[in-house]
């Protein structure tokens, strides 16, 4: 019997609409792909007995090739549709968290640029979701990947593609960024789509316990150690023997411990507190901060060793007004989460509130949006979206801060000035040598792919090439 066809590059595209069809092809064949047509669930169901594909882009928007419809079947009927990307606008967003529910990879919203498909397809092939999903049976797996697969900005990508690469290596993970960012769904993910993940997972924030009782928290106690330790306690090492630990606001860690925990790092060894016996455990350690460690460093306020031991692989998680792309993502998930929760099911989001959602700046990230949401579910949309929030004026716009004195320009201003048009020519040089390939401009100015886009947006150079597009 003659098996099916194989293609690395054969792609699936599931489009009703004609012209969007022809664009998603010219996009697929420039890129090197080869494009397979699909105009309902009938015929993609028949491509999926017949091929393997690297990669299905389908619409969830379509009547006669509905996204949900075919991931349902798919489940049923089974297939090799590779990573699974679907393309959504803006009436079809709220569907995107069942469409990860059902095995969705990523997502790609209209419109897009021949840059987003790329950058979108690069990435699902590379970290492959529906592989995280069949690792991760049970409702927090799924959980994990509703969460990550709301990560749509270049810079979630690129954190993405590092938990892909983190999960691989059993190694000690720094893990930066302001809070409420979302530095413990990535310690999660680390755990739960690795090789400890049949091992406890185990979170100690060492802000939140007490300092007198943050050894015996995290190591354990003998019996008669202490005033008040009338029996032996196992601490959170012992607990995550075989799997992993994770150490949220470390930065708070005080001196005295951090001896002991470099210790634990170097040796895979302790004694509880009030023992003499060394206790061995094999346990992954995961640490997170909001400070500036290597700072922390510099004042004594940390052990450089320490440092060093926890800093194998870093993860900077950027802020939530850093990507604001994914706030309306984000908005509709906690609302189906929490309505139903609440039983509030009819609960929806009028559309001003979801454009106030997307202009705020939030200073408190992913969890103040989370309990934004909570808020106007419980309260009312109505109740919430009309009184100012942090930061806001009463017309729900941000305040800009009070006009400057008027001051002598100094020769340090005029050269910090220069200096700054100097750097926005070089990029702008660059992204017109590579026709505004992002990825290629990046290489060729010798920065990051993330720091180059902060710095495109710092410069205003995107508005401006908007602003000179023909309409």
């Amino acid at each position: 019997m003659r098996g099916k066809p194989m293609a690395s590059r054969l792609v699936l595209v599931v489009e009703t609409d004609p012209a969007a069809r022809r664009h998603m092809a010219d996009l697929l064949t420039n890129l090197g792909y080869e494009p397979m047509i699909a105009e309902s669930v009938e015929e993609a169901l028949a491509a999926l007995s017949r091929n393997e594909f690297v990669l299905s882009l389908v619409d969830l928007n379509s009547a006669e090739a509905d996204g949900i419809d075919l991931l349902r079947r798919l489940k049923v009927q089974g297939g090799t549709p590779g990573s699974i990307i679907i393309i959504a606008n803006g009436s079809s967003i709220k569907r995107i968290p069942e469409a990860a529910a059902l095995g969705a990879d990523d997502v790609l919203q209209k419109p897009f640029t021949p840059e987003d498909l790329e950058n979108t397809i690069k990435s699902a092939i590379a970290r492959p979701m529906r592989a995280w999903g069949r690792e991760a049976h049970d409702d927090r797996g799924h959980r994990l990947q509703d969460e990550l697969a709301l990560w749509q900005s270049p810079q979630m990508h690129e954190v993405r593609e590092i938990i892909r690469q983190a999960a691989r290596a059993d190694v000690t993970v720094l893990i930066c960024g302001e809070t409420g960012t979302g530095k413990d769904l990535v310690a999660r993910a680390i755990h739960e789509f690795g090789v400890r993940r049949p091992g406890p997972f185990v979170k100690v924030n060492c802000a939140a316990v007490p300092r007198d009782l943050l050894e015996s928290e995290l190591f354990g106690h003998e019996r008669g150690a202490f005033t008040g330790a009338h029996q032996l306690k196992l601490g959170k090492f012992e607990s995550a023997d075989h799997g992993t630990i994770f150490l949220d606001e470390i930065g708070d860690l005080h001196s005295a411990l951090q001896g002991k925990l470099l210790h634990v790092l170097q040796d895979g060894q302790f004694s509880r507190v009030g023992g003499r016996s060394t206790i061995k455990v094999d346990v992954r350690v995961l640490a997170a901060t909001n400070q500036n460690l290597e700072q922390a460093v510099a004042s004594g306020r940390f052990r450089d060793d320490l440092y060093y031991r926890l800093n194998v692989l870093q993860i900077t998680v950027p802020a939530l007004r850093e990507r604001p792309q994914e706030i309306p993502l984000l908005a509709q998930y906690f609302v189906e989460r929490y309505a139903k929760l609440f039983q509030h099911e009819s609960f929806t989001l009028l559309p001003e509130t979801l454009q106030r959602l997307t202009r705020y700046r939030y200073p408190g990230n992913v969890r103040e949006l989370e309990n934004i949401i909570k808020r106007m579910i419980v309260l009312g949309d109505s109740v919430l979206a009309r009184s100012p929030w942090p930061g806001e004026s009463a017309n729900g716009k941000h305040e800009s801060p009070p006009p400057a004195t008027k001051v002598q320009i100094s020769l340090k201003h005029i050269s910090r000035k220069a200096a700054l048009a100097a750097e926005r020519q070089a990029i702008l040089d660059a992204l017109e040598q590579t026709r505004w390939n992002r990825m290629r401009a990046a290489k060729l100015l010798n920065i990051s792919y993330r720091a180059l886009l902060y710095k495109i947006k710092d410069a205003g150079l995107e508005q401006d090439r908007q602003a000179s597009s023909p309409a």
